[in-house]
């Protein structure tokens, strides 16, 4: 259960509550595991970097990792300061991060945000990408073992010689695609596995970071009309209906009516 409206952003440490069940009324642990959780992952990241460095590899796990981090502060951190409140960060639990996502997008319209697109885009995409590496590399091993042997025990740790053939890799795919959609190199094919969640996470971060200021997704409502400015309803406008009625499903004691209808224009009649 995240902290308590009522707290804010204030910093909520068990020694400022009147006595322990009051700051578990309030919420308090959400405050103590959510700041902790995101100082043990940066410290993690900056181990990773540590590691890599003392054992003289490259950098890019620790970059790699800073992909979840930057997502993990985006919701947790980033857009409850912009919402002013903890109270708006992400629940820990399942259903409270369903809960989450669906008032996410009442009120912001976070899928018809270019950055969750991009998010959506790396997630799945890297996913695609992955599985077809891993069939492509499974299917092309260089067998150094006899029938009744597995294929597994031919191959020795830190061996010179290639694991499987990248030449029938890449001939197969690039007959299956064509052939500037396979990779001949074994280093650009992985980076480019590596790179493309990495930064399609990061965007989904940023996105989320903007939307937490109310910088939100695209509003195509009401934008196609007919000679005589009748509204044509096009699915912009089916979202939008969904979205309030999540909105006023969200908070029903507070929302007596959805703001984004309460903020309209009344038209009046004399009669």
């Amino acid at each position: 259960i995240p902290t308590s409206a009522a707290i804010g952003l204030h910093l909520y440490p068990i020694w400022e509550a009147a006595s322990v069940d009051e700051w578990l009324y309030n919420g308090g642990p959400y405050e103590l595991i959510v700041l902790h959780f995101l100082l043990g992952v940066a410290c993690y990241m900056g181990r990773e970097w540590e590691l890599s460095f003392r054992l003289g590899m490259r950098p890019w796990i620790a970059v790699a990792y800073s992909a979840p981090v930057a997502a993990a502060t985006a919701v947790f951190l980033i857009y409850p300061i912009g919402q002013g409140s903890f109270s708006d960060g992400m629940p820990l639990g399942i259903s409270g991060t369903f809960n989450f996502m669906i008032v996410f997008q009442a009120e912001h319209n976070i899928l018809m945000h270019p950055f969750h697109m991009l998010g959506v885009a790396g997630v799945f995409g890297g996913s695609l990408f992955s599985a077809m590496h891993g069939s492509l590399v499974t299917s092309s091993l260089i067998r150094e073992t006899t029938e009744n042997e597995s294929a597994n025990a031919g191959y020795k740790f830190g061996q010179e010689g290639e694991t499987y053939n990248i030449v029938a890799a890449h001939g197969y795919f690039g007959r299956l695609i064509f052939q500037y959609a396979s990779f001949n190199n074994s280093r650009s094919l992985h980076f480019f596995l590596a790179a493309w969640p990495v930064v399609g996470i990061w965007f989904t971060a940023l996105g989320i970071s903007t939307m937490a200021f109310n910088l939100n997704g695209f509003n195509f409502n009401q934008s196609v009309v007919d000679g005589q400015g009748r509204v044509i309803n096009t699915w912009a406008d089916i979202i939008n209906r969904a979205n309030l009625g999540m909105e006023v499903m969200h908070e029903r004691n507070a929302h007596n009516f959805p703001l984004d209808l309460a903020a309209a224009e009344v038209t009046f009649i004399d009669g």
